[in-house]
């Protein structure tokens, strides 16, 4: 698939690691270091605009190892990026660790996975069709 990106950054375009990633890392594209305190959080610019093809959307997910490692996490995750948004990709983080954490130029602060999706079109009922589950919730079907 082809998607339309202007790169306005200091960094490379984002790509893949492997061949079978699903997901590609976005940079921060900052001039000066960003100091993130315990429970503080961020709007981190990466200086990247696109144009995604109708029925899709771009989800910013966490970086697992950044996570881990560090306590930092993207906050609405997964945040979406629809195909009529135009504007500047960037990336709420916040750090949930204990310990102030440095986001330098460059560094890799999420990562990017390209989706399809569908719109839903409302087909209002009196009721539903029963199922096994039900209306089991949050933990019916752990033990």
């Amino acid at each position: 698939m082809k998607v339309e990106i202007i790169n306005k950054s200091k960094h490379p375009l984002p790509s893949y690691a492997t061949n079978q990633s699903a997901g590609m890392d976005l940079r921060a594209n900052i001039d000066e270091q960003i100091e993130l305190q315990p429970l503080q959080r961020v709007l981190v610019p990466t200086g990247l605009f696109m144009a995604l093809p109708a029925g899709y959307e771009a989800q910013v997910r966490p970086r697992s190892g950044l996570a881990i490692k560090k306590g930092v996490t993207v906050l609405n995750s997964p945040g979406t990026i629809d195909a009529d948004y135009r504007g500047e990709i960037c990336v709420i983080l916040v750090n949930l660790s204990s310990e102030p954490f440095v986001i330098t130029d460059g560094e890799r602060i999420a990562q990017m996975v390209i989706a399809r999706h569908e719109q839903a079109d409302w087909c209002e009922v009196e009721e539903l069709g029963a199922t096994e589950r039900g209306a089991g919730g949050f933990g019916h079907t752990g033990v």
